[in-house]
């Protein structure tokens, strides 16, 4: 009896293969979800990101990769200072407004910090961040960025997976 295809291994070339079926592939591994945050001049804008990663405890950084396709790439491009929020499973929606558009803000909870960075309050995590370094990455560019203040909360992540918010369960 042969297993179900779902099942079997799928090999390809990603440069030439289809784009949708690398794009799933990447979907396989799960990740945190952040919002990313910063001011343009004529207001506050966000993104949702799953592109975040720690790179060094010192000094502290992190880094991002925004798509150079998004409307709010210039914005995060053109900015010294930002913020990324991890957020938790009950920010669904935050996550899904920041998704659809970068002026989701209206009805959140959040302030100017010290550097005019809009910082979103109740976060599991949130790096108030400078960019040190930026780096050409194909469709993407990657930001490093140094963390300048940390604020934390307990609470459960909410992770992306295969297109798909969820959260987290213990292996057993």
């Amino acid at each position: 009896m042969n297993a179900p295809m779902t099942n079997r291994s799928h090999s390809f070339d990603p440069a030439t293969g289809d784009p949708r079926a690398f794009r799933d592939a990447l979907g396989q591994f799960g990740t945190g979800v952040t919002v990313v945050t910063c001011e343009t001049g004529t207001g506050p804008i966000g993104i949702t990101a799953n592109s975040f990663a720690s790179v060094s405890l010192d000094p502290p950084l992190v880094l991002w990769s925004p798509a150079k396709s998004s409307s709010r790439y210039p914005f995060f491009m053109a900015v010294p200072h930002f913020a990324i929020h991890v957020v938790g499973t009950d920010q669904v929606a935050l996550c899904s407004g920041f998704a659809r558009t970068g002026d989701a803000f209206d009805g959140l909870d959040w302030e100017r910090g010290a550097r005019g960075v809009p910082l979103l309050n109740g976060c599991l995590a949130r790096f108030e961040c400078t960019t040190e370094a930026v780096h050409d990455a194909g469709d993407h560019s990657i930001i490093v960025a140094r963390v300048t203040r940390v604020t934390t909360r307990p609470g459960a992540p909410l992770l992306f997976h295969g297109g798909r918010y969820g959260g987290f369960t213990e292996a057993s």
